[in-house]
């Protein structure tokens, strides 16, 4: 294995620098005794406790994870599903649809969170639907999150040889039979890994979630955005570093479930 170059360690640790050092700010102020952040003056961990004494970041918390845990869920199943649909079935107008398939991944996020709003407006008058709310942003998010899912998953399937299906298929085994039993396991981290980047979307989204919010239905994002046009204080600091040690535990976690199914894979 050859050695990395002088100038490539240094051009890769100043891109790692320049990712992190954000986030390590934050992390560091969190502990800032200043009440109205600025300045540092000493060292405390009063921020932390004080964050489960806050009944309005308690419910945000509680609407955050809500919207991301259901939205994931619908959109890695739908998304599995259409990304299985394109790849391994022929249908009329099949290029269409992957083509409006990228759609959502490419038009900004205000677009999209206006043209949701204005549907929902549509639906709301005519039809007297979708009092905007968290069914309204669970849908929302949904909407964006399945694009992500059927292109990684899509993605899988195409390097996956169709021979084995169809060996499958010889020997009496149903469609459901085939793909539950030898598709699935196979496209299985391809599936895990959209849903974890349909969860991280859900998770940090703001625009589309302050377009199709509610009475009742604040997210943390909104609600340090709501904070921070007063002045970043620590608690908020408290809180964002909070939020990237759930994200970064959800990344190790699911990482060290797919560890034992590769190990046993390669044993077989």
């Amino acid at each position: 294995m050859r050695r990395i170059s002088l100038p490539l360690w240094l051009v890769s640790a100043f891109l790692y620098i320049f990712l992190y050092a954000p986030i390590v700010v934050v992390i560091v102020y969190s502990f800032n005794a200043s009440r109205y952040g600025g300045p540092w003056r000493g060292f405390t961990t009063e921020w932390y406790p004080s964050l489960f004494d806050n009944e309005d970041k308690l419910q945000a918390a509680k609407n955050t994870f809500i919207l991301a845990f259901v939205s994931t869920g619908i959109a890695t199943v739908l998304g599995t599903m259409l990304g299985y649909g394109l790849s391994r079935y022929r249908f009329p107008g099949k290029k269409l649809f992957s083509f409006l398939m990228y759609i959502p991944v490419v038009i900004p996020d205000i677009v999209m969170a206006v043209a949701m709003l204005m549907f929902y407006a549509l639906v709301r008058d005519q039809l007297g639907l979708f009092s905007l709310g968290m069914t309204t942003m669970v849908l929302s998010h949904v909407t964006f999150q399945i694009p992500f899912v059927a292109i990684v998953v899509r993605s899988r399937l195409v390097g996956m040889d169709p021979a084995v299906e169809e060996a499958a298929h010889d020997l009496g085994a149903t469609s459901w039979q085939t793909f539950w039993h030898v598709t699935f396991p196979m496209i299985a981290p391809a599936v895990v890994a959209g849903g974890m980047l349909a969860f991280t979307l859900s998770l940090d989204d703001f625009v589309v979630s302050f377009f199709t919010t509610g009475p009742g239905s604040t997210t943390l994002p909104i609600l340090i955005y709501s904070s921070v046009k007063r002045g970043i204080t620590p608690d908020i600091n408290a809180l964002s570093t909070l939020i990237v040690l759930v994200s970064i535990l959800g990344t190790v976690a699911v990482t060290l479930l797919q560890r034992p199914r590769r190990h046993s894979g390669e044993s077989s």
